[in-house]
């Protein structure tokens, strides 16, 4: 094999790659990125049995050819080399890299021992990138951490004609994004546990191109495979994953919430608020939103040695025409900062109900128009002492 390729791109190809390759691999070959060279075009990819990564670029190839080499070590190579065109050259056990006056020899891995990557499924459908791409932020951030939780590591992919709605939740809050998106002719319904990790990284890395493509081998459940396509900074990228197994929990009527009370706030005003109140806030213990009138206060504390409290300037509403039914909220602030910042809107709309039951968040233009029913926040509030 021997190619010519432009530093920049095989630099952003290779360390686009080498994210998807596993820190502590089952098998040591694992660790290898693949190296395909034919006709105009270089392929690097990667696979560890879950997921793979690959991306196709441009290239001048002199001798066609496979080969597979340790992918972190040539990502920090191609990351460090000079703004020059980079020649790889290879032979049957070794591979010579050299960019201006520098020059690299790797060992080869055995290219016969390395696994086939799985073929993309069919397309699904299609959808405009940067859409995709907001839609998945404001979703995973709801999304469970814990491993050994698996099921609520996913985010919930559900199909259903002209619209496509991502769903995930991490037992204490949870985020439902619906947007339009182009189903593939036949393909008008499905669902889909799709890890959170790598929905993620799919969506904001394939964000130069028109269009992003979905793909699913499977309807539902976790033993079928999902896959995205689409255009990269440089080149063409292609993931694919397996779905998560399990059922993930029904949560979608926690979204319908008919509200007691109704706060409405400037976005930025409650996040710079809550920021600088949580400061004081003792660890696992709840940020107090108290509710009046005109104003919303926050309050934060530490046993005796540290307080805090902010108003800010608010829109409440008593939904029932009694006199407001509650009167302070217990929000944990990790997850209401996370819930603010997602809306990504000038204002704030918070929907309560009674203490200790769920608050839902939806994103407002102005404080007097109407919420977007697109995207809805829910946090499980957190029941205060006196409660």
């Amino acid at each position: 094999m021997k190619i010519r390729v432009e530093r920049d791109v095989l630099a952003d190809a290779v360390a686009w790659v080498a994210r998807s390759l596993p820190n502590r691999p089952s098998v040591p070959i694992l660790a290898g990125l693949r190296i395909d060279a034919s006709g105009s075009e270089v392929v690097l990819s990667s696979f560890d049995y879950e997921t793979s990564a690959k991306v196709t670029l441009p290239a001048d190839v002199s001798d066609e050819g496979t080969v597979l080499v340790s992918g972190r070590l040539l990502a920090d190579i191609a990351r460090s080399l000079p703004a020059k065109p980079v020649d790889m050259a290879a032979d049957s056990s070794r591979m010579e890299l050299t960019c201006g006056s520098a020059r690299f020899t790797l060992q080869l891995l055995p290219i016969g021992e390395y696994p086939e990557l799985p073929t993309m499924p069919e397309a699904t459908g299609t959808i405009a990138p940067e859409a995709f791409a907001q839609a998945v932020s404001q979703v995973v951030v709801a999304a469970g951490r814990d491993e050994l939780l698996p099921v609520f590591t996913g985010v919930r992919v559900e199909i259903e004609g002209e619209r496509l709605s991502l769903l995930a939740t991490d037992r204490y809050r949870m985020a439902l994004k619906e947007l339009p998106w182009r189903p593939a002719s036949g393909r008008g319904e499905g669902a889909a546990l799709v890890p959170a990790r790598v929905l993620s990284e799919s969506s904001k890395s394939m964000t130069t191109g028109e269009e992003v493509t979905l793909s699913l081998s499977s309807s539902d459940g976790g033993d079928g495979l999902v896959g995205f396509a689409g255009e990269g900074t440089n080149g063409v990228r292609e993931i694919t994953t397996r779905l998560l197994d399990g059922e993930f929990p029904k949560v979608r009527h926690l979204m319908s919430v008919q509200p007691s009370v109704t706060v409405r706030a400037n976005t930025a005003e409650v996040v710079a608020a809550v920021r600088r109140v949580a400061l004081v806030a003792e660890r696992n213990t709840s940020l107090r939103m108290m509710i009046a009138e005109d104003h919303i206060t926050l309050e934060a504390a530490t046993g005796d040695q540290a307080a805090a409290v902010e108003a800010v300037e608010a829109t409440v509403v008593d939904e029932t025409g009694q006199g407001l039914a509650m009167n302070a909220a217990g929000f944990n602030p990790h997850y209401l900062i996370d819930a603010l910042q997602a809306l990504d809107s000038p204002c704030v709309d918070f929907s309560f109900t009674a203490p200790g039951k769920p608050c839902l968040l939806r994103p407002l233009v102005e404080l007097d128009g109407d919420p977007a029913d697109d995207y809805k926040h829910v946090i499980m509030l957190m029941r205060l002492p006196q409660q």
